[in-house]
């Protein structure tokens, strides 16, 4: 999995009345490793305001589209999530922002998805939240709820980069997913183990003692993979090379 899929997650700005918001909005975006900036209708355009505030963020800002219409910014997307300051009288199903990055970045792998952010003052219609699949709520404090533009694309962008690294470890985990050895190939590894260690007279035949009883206990409790084991078998033969020549030339004095 590769940055290009943050790419297929589309911030789109309802109606925002100002460029500055859209400006910090697009900063925020970038932190998180999201590029894709939609604008529908907005009130005003971004200008060098907008550009300050969006620091190193600027090309956010010159490669954003701007469309007249929610549709039109949607119109290719399979999830649609609309944020929503509150509830509406009309029940739709609702995710928490956790929820809503892992959904974004599950479906990013199959189409484009977008999360939809509405006007500063009254936030989107229902007629717009209505053409979103999933509502999402960022549960603030109810005693001061007040969050700004920017700061609930920072606060779901985050959850949208959370979720993006987990899926992205979790894919390399499988991809590098241990293979252990079966019971043959174990068994003789620990002949081989033995004999090395009788080559180099660590075990005396006659008295072997607990030796490799304990080194089973030890070998089992860390569990060592195929990879592992292999090299394991590589080291033992290069002890058993080497002794087998320190004796010789023993044998030879």
């Amino acid at each position: 999995m590769s940055d290009s899929l943050l790419n297929k997650v589309r911030i789109v700005l309802v109606n925002t009345s100002d460029c500055r918001n859209i400006g910090s909005a697009a900063r925020a975006m970038k932190t998180m490793g999201l590029t894709e900036l939609v604008l529908v209708d907005p009130i005003e355009m971004p200008n060098g305001q907008a550009q300050a505030l969006a620091a190193g963020a600027t090309d956010v800002l010159k490669n954003a589209k701007v469309v007249a219409t929610l549709e039109e910014a949607i119109i290719d997307c399979g999830l649609v999530v609309g944020t929503s300051a509150r509830s509406r009288t009309l029940p739709w199903p609702m995710l928490e922002p956790r929820g809503c990055g892992e959904k974004l970045i599950t479906e990013a792998q199959e189409y484009p998805v977008a999360l939809v952010f509405g006007r500063e003052s009254s936030g989107l219609t229902n007629e717009e939240l209505q053409l979103c699949h999933f509502h999402v709520q960022i549960p603030a404090n109810p005693e001061y709820s007040s969050l700004n533009l920017a700061m609930a694309v920072q606060t779901l962008s985050y959850e949208v980069r959370t979720s993006f690294l987990a899926h992205q470890q979790q894919a390399f985990t499988l991809n590098e997913a241990e293979e252990y050895p079966v019971v043959d190939e174990t068994e003789r590894f620990y002949q081989h183990f033995e004999e090395a260690l009788k080559a180099t007279g660590f075990i005396v035949p006659s008295h072997p003692g607990l030796v490799m009883t304990k080194l089973r206990r030890l070998f089992n409790r860390a569990r060592p993979d195929v990879k592992e084991l292999k090299m394991m078998r590589g080291i033992l033969a290069s002890v058993e090379r080497v002794a087998k020549a320190s004796n010789a030339d023993k044998n030879t004095d």
